[in-house]
């Protein structure tokens, strides 16, 4: 999953490629000031695909049936898209070279790629759990004003990974490193256990054992 971008796609590279359909979007929300009955009656057609996702996510669909619901409900409103994309080029009623009609040609020219998820079970609408954690590793490089060198830079990917799993698994990032640097012998002996999905379970067992010896917290303390 990735946009239209040719660095994106080595040449020899062999996986279903996917574009993200917000990309596409972005084009058509750029230009809304000046084309708005045209724009929201693409965000409206592309509102109602995210609405079935969600439907999907919410039931707790397979991949399988997932893609049975959007080939069941999401393809007639594709379907209804392209055709309009198309008429609109066809028919001249909007110029080719203007913003319009360049996301509409984008739009048109991957097609295909950017409709994968009627095709194949589990193909995403698009890629924005990769471009929210690309973001934040850009950000955190920007307010270091860049890192002066490639261990800084190392340190700082391994923070925003961690902050970035801690997020996804409903972590308090700032809590799970805290715990981390309070507990270093700990989590050198045994870091599968101070992962974030499961390092609350280590504290726990952590703070049995210290109330069971008293004596024992009492020295570590």
């Amino acid at each position: 999953m990735c946009d239209a971008l040719s660095r994106n796609m080595p040449a020899n590279l062999k996986t279903l490629v996917a574009h993200c359909i917000v990309h596409a979007r972005r084009n058509f929300v750029d230009v809304v000031d000046n084309f708005p009955e045209e724009v929201d009656h693409v965000l409206e057609s592309l509102k109602v695909i995210y609405r079935f996702d969600s439907e999907a996510r919410k039931r707790k669909l397979s991949p399988e049936k997932r893609l049975k619901l959007h080939r069941s409900k999401s393809q007639q409103v594709m379907d209804r898209l392209h055709r309009w994309l198309n008429r609109q080029l066809d028919e001249h009623l909007v110029e080719p070279n203007s913003a319009l009609g360049q996301a509409i040609t984008y739009m048109l020219n991957h097609w295909e790629k950017l409709t994968l998820f009627l095709r194949v079970p589990g193909a995403p609408l698009d890629n924005n759990i990769a471009e929210r954690g690309l973001k934040r590793s850009i950000l955190h490089r920007k307010n270091s004003l860049f890192y002066k060198t490639g261990n800084g830079a190392w340190v700082g990917d391994l923070y925003m990974s961690l902050i970035q799993t801690c997020e996804l698994n409903r972590v308090n990032p700032y809590e799970y490193l805290v715990a981390v640097m309070q507990h270093g012998e700990d989590v050198e002996s045994n870091p599968s256990a101070w992962l974030p999905w499961n390092y609350r379970h280590q504290l726990a067992t952590l703070e049995a054992a210290a109330s069971s010896d008293p004596q024992s917290a009492a020295a570590s303390i």
